[in-house]
């Protein structure tokens, strides 16, 4: 009997420690969180001061909520200026472009979109379907391109650089940044403030070396695994202990905003690491606090 009884107590005490890791792993990888940067640059103009950014990525068909309520009635309370999208609305091994279009109708009644696309999209087979739908409902696909953002007679510059991937066939290609060398040097200009939209952040070493103020990057989900005081345990393209994961990163001239994403792909579960929307405001230095 008081076998029975402890094989029982133990039984009871599985099933709460699964329950409560089962309830902890929905609470990661579905409650998002808001991180709010604060970017001050002189070359900002006056104009612009107070700009107020959202930057959404690495989707990868994940749903909020019923028609993806729950995510832009978080976008809706910031009010922004501008949306930017750094790739993988996407996931290739579970394509539902249909996922990602709710959101983006959703997103373009907020604010302009801007787009640059991700290895997922690279990878889809499907990119002209998925661009052409983009540009349907108005977004601005800035793949190896850019464009002119004015505040009466002030100008910021937007920058995009479709994803190295479109060279490539899998990860085990490696990373082709030929071309993205190309572009980045034509579309490159230190006279104006420029923002930069590359999935890629690992490749932070070729925008520093062509002086982009503030680049907007993810791919790297925020390490997939968090360790408390260490960092993302790993990354695409980065392998174990990645460098660029979460947060700002500076190299001389140019800053670096990665993105923890929102979603996930060949790992569905995020541990310390819930998914992020990152709110970036700018701020001419002599309006800086």
């Amino acid at each position: 009997m008081l076998i029975k009884y402890k094989k029982i107590r133990i039984l009871l005490i599985v099933v709460i420690i699964a329950l409560i890791i089962s309830l902890f792993c929905v609470w990661q990888n579905n409650d998002i969180t808001t991180t709010q940067i604060d970017y001050s640059n002189i070359k900002i103009p006056n104009e612009f001061n107070g700009y107020t950014i959202v930057q959404i990525s690495d989707l990868h068909n994940k749903e909020f909520g019923k028609n993806q309520e729950h995510l832009l009635k978080k976008i809706r309370a910031i009010s922004p200026d501008i949306i930017l999208v750094t790739g993988d609305l996407i996931d290739r091994r579970k394509y539902d472009l249909d996922t990602a279009i709710i959101f983006i109708n959703g997103a373009m009644k907020i604010a302009p979109v801007y787009y640059v696309s991700g290895n997922h999209e690279a990878w889809s087979g499907d990119y002209k379907n998925i661009s052409q739908k983009l540009l349907s409902y108005g977004v601005q696909i800035l793949d190896d391109n850019k464009v002119k953002l004015m505040k009466g007679e002030a100008r910021i510059e937007i920058l995009g650089l479709s994803d190295p991937d479109f060279l490539t066939f899998d990860y085990m290609d490696g990373t082709n940044s030929s071309k993205l060398e190309e572009h980045l040097a034509r579309l490159s200009d230190d006279s104006v403030f420029q923002i930069l939209l590359s999935h890629r952040p690992e490749l932070f070493d070729l925008y520093a070396n062509e002086n982009i103020d503030i680049i907007f990057s993810g791919h790297a989900h925020g390490g997939q695994f968090r360790i408390p005081f260490i960092g993302g345990l790993v990354a695409p393209d980065q392998g174990l202990f990645p460098k660029y994961t979460s947060g700002i990163y500076t190299q001389n001239q140019s800053t670096l905003i990665v993105s923890r994403g929102l979603g996930n792909s060949i790992i569905p579960v995020r541990i310390f690491n819930r998914p992020e929307i990152v709110v970036v405001t700018l701020q001419n230095e002599r309006y800086a606090k």
